[in-house]
């Protein structure tokens, strides 16, 4: 049998994207109010942080992707040799 992922690490997986665009879009407003520099900021650390999310989601699913693989490999190699 086939261990999928758990839906709490799933939802974690998109807890850690909508926290880090929102945690850097408010740190990017703190920093261009700071520096008087309008939307600037917030615009920067939103694009900072959905870059940062996407790429975590990425490498997330690629990891989990590749233990799938290897475990279909593994099944089938044990099937062929019963």
């Amino acid at each position: 049998m086939t261990k999928r992922p758990s839906s709490s690490r799933l939802a974690g997986l998109g807890f850690e994207l909508a926290a880090g665009v929102a945690g850097l879009a408010l740190f990017g407003y703190w920093i261009g109010r700071y520096y008087g520099n309008g939307p600037l900021g917030l615009l920067i650390g939103a694009a900072v942080g959905i870059i940062g999310g996407m790429y975590n989601l990425i490498r997330a699913t690629r990891v989990a992707s590749a233990k799938g693989a290897v475990e279909a490999q593994n099944s089938e190699r044990s099937k062929d040799s019963s």
